[in-house]
């Protein structure tokens, strides 16, 4: 299988075998808002050679995540903030032309939750998984099962109104949403203001890690602002697990500890009697494994298995 994760500036592209194991992996800079054509071109060009080196069993599907809403059944992006040219866009059909295969598109940090839940907590019923990179958003996973909602929407953390009055614009044409306010890009944003060289998370990682306190007081604020809209989704969702991923984690403990601050004090002491709040496990590899996870559910599902065996018969 072929395994595709797509963030705001970067990919992930794997070759997998149906259990999820990892045969062959690269990761390299893509901008997502480079456009659909230009992405998907230097997606699929990637997974030829890497099906290529793997030399593996006949490719029998591929699955892809993008940093946006998805309409699961059809595969194509819906108004998302970040993906300039992609609303409506036919992923499936663009990378069918090169692939001839069944083609899975969903969200990115859906295919996240799947992955972290299916290598790491399959026996957790009820988890959130929460992105804090370029953009904010979550995957949710209820009875076991992962929930898209009426459009697709479900888990958009990131456009949710952040406590408090701040009105820093957001992509979405919005006022003081999350992600304005504590993704890994407006902590970079508010350091640079106040006078240091942030260019990138990696260098908001180095200053929280030699123990900047201008940057460990503005990751701990925005896990506190993170945890602010999580507390609300404990509250109506319980969830047993949250599963903190994206390059902000990589900060330390220090946003993690603002998270749980928040949630803690702000959620219902029955929905956070056995609440675990934890970083990512898969060290950055959740989205292919969720990806892969994608095209294993659809193999294997009666539907798929009783056309294998209707064609067979042919």
């Amino acid at each position: 299988m072929l395994a595709v994760d797509l963030g705001g500036s970067h990919a992930r592209i794997a070759v997998t075998d149906l259990s999820g194991r990892i045969l062959v992996e690269q990761e390299q800079e893509l901008a997502i808002a480079q456009g659909p054509e230009v992405v998907l071109d230097a997606a699929a060009e990637a997974g030829l050679r890497l099906l290529d080196q793997a030399q593996a069993s006949p490719l029998i599907g591929v699955g892809v995540g993008v940093p946006g809403p998805v309409e699961f059944a059809t595969g194509r992006p819906t108004s998302p903030p970040i993906m300039p040219g992609w609303d409506g866009y036919d992923v499936p059909g663009h990378l069918r032309r090169t692939f001839d295969v069944p083609i899975l598109v969903d969200n990115d940090v859906n295919i996240m939750a799947l992955g972290e839940h299916d290598m790491v907590y399959p026996d957790v019923a009820h988890m959130m998984f929460v992105k804090v990179a370029t953009g904010i958003g979550s995957g949710i996973i209820s009875d076991g099962r992962l929930q898209h909602g009426a459009q697709g929407a479900a888990g958009d953390l990131g456009h949710i109104a952040a406590p408090g009055e701040d009105r820093t614009p957001c992509t979405c044409g919005n006022l003081g949403c999350l992600e304005a306010v504590a993704s890994g890009s407006a902590i970079a944003a508010r350091l640079r203001e106040r006078g240091l060289d942030v260019p990138n998370h990696a260098a908001l990682t180095e200053l929280v890690r030699a123990g900047d306190l201008d940057a460990i007081r503005a990751v701990r604020e925005a896990g506190r602002n993170v945890g602010a809209v999580l507390a609300s989704c404990v509250n109506m969702l319980n969830p047993e697990l949250i599963v903190i991923g994206g390059l902000v984690v990589t900060a330390g403990e220090h946003f993690l500890a603002g998270i749980r601050e928040t949630i803690y004090s702000r959620s219902l002491p029955l929905a956070t009697k056995h609440l675990r709040i934890v970083a990512t496990q898969t060290s950055g590899r959740a989205g292919v494994l969720g990806a892969s996870a994608l095209v294993t559910t659809y193999t294997l599902s009666p539907e798929s298995l009783n056309a294998t065996l209707e064609a067979l018969q042919l």
